[in-house]
């Protein structure tokens, strides 16, 4: 599979539960703008063989290098960025710290994870599998959401891109992220507040902006169906640093762009 072709799987999974995003996208290409993604991201979990390590092992084969690690105490997660020598969009792969949430928790997403098939042999289509366990109860997922937003996403969802991200930079019709975000305002689209809508500044070389979830009906277990937020779009403008645009993320930031899936706005 081609970086090409694994881009467009992804994105094709992506925008069929996160419909805004098509939307600001066609609406920036009839402007004339040329697309450009910054990032994809993904979650998952600290277990096996869905872990971080395993994933990125994944990413790594398809080019990728690992750039930087980040944790993230309060919402028990962690991470680690990938960039690509050929200046492919980079890659943020999170995992949740699952023996860090309350037993019934923990129990509840590691009963998930057994259910995958232990000679599964994870590719590049393991980033748009979905669900590899029978679908969560809504009882279930409930319990997981008042522990860790992250945790019911993950358990309703499963592996797929959490959100793409904008590159900015890579605009012609607007000058900065402020115009772009009030521009996806203007369209209808409800905005991650949390810390502001424009997260960081030009002095840690990263500006990110993002909008919320949107909610779509998910099939949980015994075929009832409940709206969830499902996936964001955001938008990143850099800065530069060590002779080129800046790489890295910044974990504050990104603490806060995780909860532009959360249920409230």
């Amino acid at each position: 599979m081609t970086l090409d072709e694994w881009f467009v799987r992804l994105w094709e999974d992506y925008a069929a539960i996160a419909p805004q995003a098509a939307s600001i996208r066609t609406k920036l290409e009839e402007r004339g703008e040329r697309i450009v993604d910054d990032h994809v991201a993904f979650r998952t979990l600290d277990v096996a063989p869905i872990a971080l390590d395993q994933l990125g092992a994944i990413v790594e084969d398809l080019g990728y290098e690992p750039f930087d690690d980040y944790d993230f105490p309060d919402k028990k997660l962690r991470a680690r960025s990938y960039t690509h020598p050929d200046r492919w969009p980079r890659i943020f792969l999170s995992e949740l710290l699952v023996d860090q949430l309350a037993v019934e928790h923990a129990a509840i997403l590691r009963g998930l994870v057994d259910q995958i098939d232990d000679d599964v042999e994870l590719g590049p289509d393991a980033f748009w599998a979905g669900t590899l366990w029978e679908p969560v109860s809504f009882d279930d997922y409930a319990g997981l959401r008042d522990a860790s937003e992250y945790a019911a996403w993950v358990a309703a969802l499963g592996l797929r891109p959490n959100h793409f991200t904008l590159n900015v930079n890579g605009l012609d019709s607007f000058r900065g992220r402020t115009s772009l975000l009030n521009c996806a305002a203007d369209q209808g689209f409800a905005l991650n507040t949390s810390g502001g809508a424009v997260k960081g500044s030009p002095e840690v070389f990263l500006e990110q902006g993002s909008t919320m979830a949107d909610r779509l009906e998910v099939e949980f277990a015994g075929g009832a169906r409940h709206a969830i937020p499902t996936c964001y779009y955001e938008f990143a403008l850099r800065y530069p640093a060590d002779g080129g645009l800046y790489d890295g993320f910044v974990a504050a930031s990104a603490d806060k762009i995780f909860e532009s899936t959360d249920s409230a706005t």
